[in-house]
């Protein structure tokens, strides 16, 4: 099959890596954009939009920045940590986060949402949660594709509960030599936690050697990107942690 997606070099610089219009949410879809390092955004009643920024922002795993007072946190936590036991709860928790000053509205739709619970159940798509007793504070969910997970959205009903998620995923990464968390666009709050910009051409060099699949087998079959069997983010990464919070310092 052709790529459905033009070449990312056409991306536009205003808006910022708006690279396409149209298309679908379809498993296959998805994932043959994700694997370019192109991502779905957009706004209800709004045309399904595509992009695919320059800088990129991302994580590495070993670069997480854990304050002191953040530590402090962590350390005297009672919290649980969790995996893919509610994506759909973490994924409404995420649609219901307030916006940056300006925005209004949220960009996960119903039909984002239906899309990405559909790469929960095929074992693509994760969730992490934290909580208090059984209460869900905070969590975030997103993508693992190779040795590349793709954060998409995060949210906190507890204070520092996302950060401590945040702080969770990267744990869980560096065990597992996954050296790259995809943050997607600058976001001041995610630069504290240690996230900075690279160039457009070096995030895709990171990609073509993270997922080992070459390309044209991707864009034939965007299924050999789904793992053998769904599992929990941490039991598909084979390294578990413990439930505790504190336990991650």
């Amino acid at each position: 099959m052709h790529n459905p997606f033009p070449p990312t070099s056409q991306a536009l610089s205003e808006p910022n890596g708006l690279l396409a219009s149209g298309g679908d949410l379809s498993v296959d879809t998805l994932l043959r954009a994700y694997a370019q390092g192109i991502f779905p955004w957009f706004q209800p009643n709004q045309e399904m939009l595509w992009w695919t920024p320059d800088p990129r922002m991302v994580l590495r795993p070993s670069h997480i920045h854990i304050s002191k007072s953040l530590k402090k946190i962590i350390r005297k936590s009672h919290w649980r940590i969790q995996f893919d036991t509610d994506f759909s709860e973490v994924v409404r928790s995420c649609a219901m986060t307030p916006r940056q000053e300006g925005e209004t509205g949220t960009w996960i739709t119903p039909a984002m949402s239906r899309a990405y619970q559909h790469l929960h159940e095929l074992g693509v798509a994760h969730s992490i949660e934290i909580r208090d007793g059984e209460k869900l504070v905070g969590g975030l969910y997103g993508l693992l594709l190779g040795r590349v997970f793709f954060g998409e959205s995060m949210f906190s009903e507890a204070s520092n509960a996302s950060k401590v998620a945040l702080v969770t995923l990267a744990r869980l990464c560096e065990a597992n030599s996954i050296e790259m968390i995809d943050c997607q666009v600058h976001n001041p709050h995610l630069a504290s936690l240690g996230a900075s910009l690279v160039a457009r051409k070096d995030f895709e060099k990171y990609l073509r050697e993270a997922i080992k699949e070459p390309m044209s087998e991707i864009l034939r079959n965007p299924a050999c990107l789904l793992p053998r069997h769904p599992l929990p983010l941490d039991q598909r990464l084979s390294v578990s942690l413990a439930g505790e919070v504190s336990s991650l310092l």
